[in-house]
């Protein structure tokens, strides 16, 4: 059997808008991406406990760390990925999902006891203010074709195809 590159695909604080995409793209080309990814996570699919999977080729992470936790699950996931790709606004810069580090006083005042309440950072950040990003997709939603420019490379970097 060929190999494969193995792939775990994970959300952070965002909407979710670039699994939807990604989705729909892996969907829309199964047959070939198929033969070249096997995708060992997905939490949209939830077929398996993430941290029983130790080596990642890839990990594409979207959105954006707003949590202790999720810095947390950040650098376990990037210890277990040989590379890790942001994908869309969130991941690569906070945005959107960062707009309340721009609240004045009053707006934060108002917020105050959500952010205590849920555990929230004082600021939302993306990916790469915590773990190396080996690579970044832009778009909000993710952008597909420099999406699958990336994927590519990673095939021919790790001998897949």
């Amino acid at each position: 059997m060929a190999r494969k590159l193995k792939a775990g695909f994970f959300s952070f604080t965002g909407d979710e808008g670039c699994m939807i995409v990604l989705l729909e793209l892996i969907s829309d080309r199964f047959d070939e991406l198929s033969q070249k990814m096997e995708i060992a996570y997905w939490h949209v699919l939830r077929s398996k406990k993430w941290r029983d999977i130790n080596d990642f080729d890839v990990a594409i992470i979207e959105g954006a760390v707003s949590t202790n936790g999720e810095v947390e699950r950040l650098k376990d996931i990037r210890s277990r990925a040989k590379k890790v790709v942001a994908v869309g606004s969130c991941a690569t810069t906070g945005a959107p999902s960062n707009h309340r580090n721009f609240f004045d006083e009053r707006r934060l005042g108002e917020i105050d006891s959500v952010i205590r309440r849920f555990g929230y950072r004082e600021k939302v950040q993306p990916l790469k203010d915590f773990v190396k990003v080996d690579d970044e997709v832009p778009g909000c939603p993710v952008m597909e074709e420099p999406f699958l420019q990336v994927m590519q490379k990673y095939f021919k970097e790790f001998g897949v195809g």
